[in-house]
């Protein structure tokens, strides 16, 4: 699944069953929990990404949770927070934040409750009001 596009923008929440690649401008977490995801070099998200691997090649302003491996690369901008048990920041990528892989496990199981939290929240949201029997 691809993304593509500089001049797409969307706000909300991403979520992906298959490796995807985004080369747009994204304001909400992305969650992609068995796949890759590859920020292109053009594209800018501002939110949490979750994935099996991450790639960064963009800009990327959030916590990013990989169960793979987080790779910065070298034209990259990330700022927040990294959890996985690899990490490689290329020469020349820039990075300003944490890495914290002994909290991977526990900051996983989070993610998990909070997003099927929101989801049970949009469901009741989006089901309409009952209707009384008399």
């Amino acid at each position: 699944m691809a993304l593509n596009g500089r001049t797409i923008a969307i706000r909300g929440n991403v979520e992906c069953v298959e490796d995807v690649l985004i080369e747009g401008r994204i304001d909400g977490h992305i969650w992609n929990e068995n796949h890759v995801v590859t920020v292109g070099a053009d594209a800018i998200v501002k939110g949490d990404i979750v994935a099996r691997v991450i790639t960064v090649r963009g800009e990327v302003e959030g916590t990013m949770m990989a169960t793979g491996r987080v790779d910065i690369m070298n034209e990259a901008r990330v700022t927040g927070r990294v959890v996985t048990q690899r990490f490689m920041l290329a020469e020349g990528g820039t990075f300003s934040g944490k890495v914290e892989p002994q909290h991977l496990d526990t900051a996983m199981k989070v993610a998990r409750h909070r997003r099927a939290e929101s989801q049970d929240t949009g469901a009741r949201a989006e089901a309409p009001p009952a209707t009384p029997v008399r």
